[in-house]
């Protein structure tokens, strides 16, 4: 237990932070997987309707320090190209016509 009064006040400061970060961190995990569940049921409505909501959870995290930016960058980027595989046809099985 630290004994100077900046030392008292920086833990508890510390307390509180660190329940903020799980709080958004929590969040971040939560929509992230139900993102991937909807991609793994092949629902695109879902998917697509659940995006926007993913990404404002992904930047806030990043904003606050909880991930680095370019881990937010990259979490959007494939999860968004995931979403966006859905909707493609299947190139392999289309044949061309000569």
């Amino acid at each position: 237990m630290p004994n100077l009064k900046t030392s008292i006040k920086d833990l508890r400061q510390s307390k509180k932070r660190r329940e903020y970060n799980r709080a958004r961190r929590s969040s971040l995990r939560n929509a992230e997987h139900d993102m991937r569940k909807y991609i793994r049921e092949e629902d695109q409505a879902a998917a697509e309707k659940s995006l926007p909501r993913l990404y404002k959870v992904i930047d806030k995290a990043a904003k606050t320090g909880v991930i680095k930016i370019q881990t937010a960058a990259r979490k959007k980027s494939r999860l968004s190209r995931k979403v966006n595989s859905l909707s493609a046809p299947d190139v392999k099985a289309s044949k061309k016509t000569s």
